[in-house]
């Protein structure tokens, strides 16, 4: 066995419990211990955490110089929206670099991502790489797999080859290619738009008494828990709301209905807010900053994948109170103002005009991909009213339904490709 991860990571404390664990176990040897910050809250407190475990000359002698730390983009993500996890992770991950440094440590960064945008994947593997923050990664990197990824990067021995080969380049790239330390503005501008954002996305999924009854409704959140689609619970707390929800089946219910909402909440208010007294910072950055160019071209690429008449059709079909059809409506309306400041920072006529392999791909896939969301949206409305007096004919009748919104579910992830 190779890391003992500890989610949720807070405090010292958290690793030295799990050292002492392991010596009054007698684990020989002992495995090392990695911390995950995975929150918001738990990735700006991450240096502070780790000078306080480097300061106690104990610890230090027992990871002879080498640490590796996790760093989670899923729940980020989750807690805070995309964009201010992601500024989020990138000083988590310089703050502890220099922390390290001066403690004379080799730091390895384990990075918790995803095979979707909204849980910090990136197909462009290369590029993601080098876009991680400078002298965070100096030959080191460690990554998950997860999900279709596995299938769509390892799944034939071609393939396989390829992806390595890619990793390899990249990781071996990152240690020559000079890339610019942001500037001042930049950090300033990446301040603002983190708070604007969060506060926005936020405002939405926790603090709108509407989110919750039109999250359950207008997707298939619910009947994915009762499906086998996945390998644990679908929450950590069965009881409780979205917070707890874990987030595979929270990027994965609104891939299917083609919103992609937790790649692209508050993004839109945060660009738009800089955008209105600042535009032509906003296209510097994204011209000469990689790290930004690559989340915006990742932006770019998702709402290029999403439908919002799609979206609508299940809010149709299975949302019925007035104040969530409301919400689903401003929700499409924050999901126009995204794309409005994404085609403006980036400079093309439309969202992905620079991609034609991207839209070709689209142009043939979504002609077998739309019917699928059609069909789902009217078997969830059937299997959600449909009654049930314990007879055999509605058990065959209910498991009928449930295997064709399987093969719904099944036929819209592989069409979406990075879907959770």
């Amino acid at each position: 066995m190779g890391a003992y991860v500890i989610s949720q990571c807070q405090q010292a404390s958290d690793i030295l419990a799990v050292m002492l664990l392991q010596q009054d176990a007698g684990v020989t040897p002992e495995l090392r211990v990695v911390p995950l910050f995975e929150t918001l809250d738990d990735l700006e407190r991450s240096h502070h955490v780790i000078e306080a475990l480097f300061s106690m000359p104990e610890y230090v002698s027992r990871i002879n110089g080498r640490q590796e730390i996790m760093v989670g983009y899923s729940d980020s993500a989750k807690d805070a929206g995309r964009l201010a996890a992601a500024w989020a992770q990138y000083i988590a991950q310089e703050k502890m670099i220099k922390v390290a440094q001066t403690k004379d440590i080799q730091i390895t960064f384990f990075h918790g991502k995803g095979g979707t945008i909204g849980r910090g994947g990136n197909p462009a593997v290369y590029r993601a790489i080098l876009a991680h923050p400078p002298n965070t990664i100096n030959g080191r990197f460690r990554v998950t797999e997860q999900g279709e990824m596995i299938t769509q990067n390892f799944g034939h021995i071609s393939i396989a080859e390829r992806t390595l080969d890619l990793f390899t380049a990249g990781v071996l790239s990152e240690r020559f290619v000079k890339r610019p330390e942001p500037k001042i503005e930049w950090r300033q501008a990446m301040e603002q738009l983190s708070a604007t954002s969060c506060k926005a996305y936020r405002s939405v999924v926790r603090e709108d008494k509407r989110f919750v009854p039109y999250f359950r409704n207008a997707t298939p959140e619910l009947e994915l828990a009762g499906l086998n689609v996945g390998s644990r619970p679908a929450k950590r707390n069965p009881t409780g709301g979205v917070e707890s929800l874990r987030a595979i089946p929270w990027v994965f219910a609104w891939t299917q209905t083609r919103l992609n909402l937790p790649a692209w909440l508050g993004v839109g208010e945060g660009l738009d807010e800089i955008m209105q007294k600042q535009p032509k910072l906003l296209m510097e950055m994204y011209n000469e900053w990689p790290w930004f160019n690559t989340l915006i071209d990742l932006l770019e690429m998702i709402l290029a994948k999403s439908e919002s008449k799609i979206a609508q059709n299940y809010d149709n079909q299975l949302v019925h109170d007035k104040a969530s059809i409301e919400l689903g409506d401003e929700l499409r309306r924050k999901f126009q103002l995204t794309q409005k400041c994404i085609v403006a920072i980036t400079g093309n006529e439309t969202i992905e005009a620079h991609n034609p392999r991207l839209m070709a791909s689209m142009n043939v896939r979504n002609p077998y991909i739309d019917p699928l969301n059609v069909i789902q949206a009217e078997l969830l409305l059937r299997l959600r009213n449909k009654p049930n007096d314990g007879t055999n004919n509605d058990l065959d009748e209910l498991r009928i339904l449930q295997d064709a919104l399987l093969i719904t579910i099944n036929g819209i992830a592989n069409g979406m490709r990075n879907s959770g």
